[in-house]
């Protein structure tokens, strides 16, 4: 019956993340801290271990890291203020300055875009207004030829597939990681801050994308994933 379980599971899992662009990965070091500062660092829990086989719908995904602070009257904030996202990444940043700007304004655009569709994004501090602070993390490229081939190749696919139930990634995927914290505009307590990391999914149509459109994908599901969860707090219709 066990083994009958764990194998449906994995089936399942597997067809699941056939079908995604962008799936949930592991964090693995803390390079988020000096962004965040340590003593949002120090507030961070982990949630429910992501798993390898995670899909990130974010309908219902969660950040890998979280804090939500317990007594925010959600109610009362009915604005956001974006601030310009930034790149953090490390001395030896294999990504050049203008993929990182890349990247950068296309996240920003894409929380713009979202969050305005149920917020009044404001350019100003004020009552009532939240403050958006993100910060784009060791972001890598895809090897598009190769990823290419072993999406479409019969027997490269199966072989990706392998790859993919032993480390929980496919193989010539880009990545990114990003961190980010809402504070009041005002009095700059904090109100919630996630950290998380996504990689490439087995999706059929991703095989041909261009090499930082693993990273956008990502950068796609945080927006709405964030979008969904401060509306439905800031409207009542889920808890944090």
């Amino acid at each position: 019956m066990i083994k009958r379980i764990v194998g449906t599971a994995l089936t399942l899992a597997l067809v699941a993340s056939a079908c995604a662009t962008t799936q949930q990965t592991e964090i693995s070091d803390k390079t988020y801290c000096p962004f965040l500062g340590t003593n949002v660092c120090t507030k961070l829990v982990a949630t429910e271990t992501p798993g390898r086989f995670s899909s990130g719908d974010p309908a219902t995904a969660k950040a890998n890291l979280r804090y939500v602070n317990p007594n925010v009257q959600w109610s009362q904030y009915t604005k956001i203020l974006i601030q310009p996202v930034t790149f953090w990444g490390e001395d030896d940043e294999k990504l050049s300055a203008k993929d990182q700007l890349d990247l950068t304004n296309y996240f920003y655009q894409s929380l713009e875009q979202k969050l305005s569709t149920k917020f009044q994004v404001v350019s100003e501090a004020g009552p009532g207004v939240m403050r958006l602070q993100v910060a784009l993390e060791d972001a890598t490229t895809a090897t598009p030829v190769l990823r290419t081939i072993s999406m479409l190749i019969p027997q490269a696919r199966a072989l990706a597939t392998l790859k993919f139930v032993a480390t929980g990634t496919y193989p010539f995927v880009g990545s990114a990681q990003a961190a980010g914290k809402v504070t009041d505009s005002v009095t700059g307590v904090l109100l919630a801050a996630a950290v998380d990391r996504r990689v490439g999914g087995g999706a059929l149509r991703t095989a041909a994308q261009w090499q930082l459109g693993d990273a956008e994908d990502a950068i796609n599901a945080w927006t709405q994933q964030l979008t969904d969860r401060l509306s439905s707090w800031q409207a009542g219709t889920a808890k944090p």
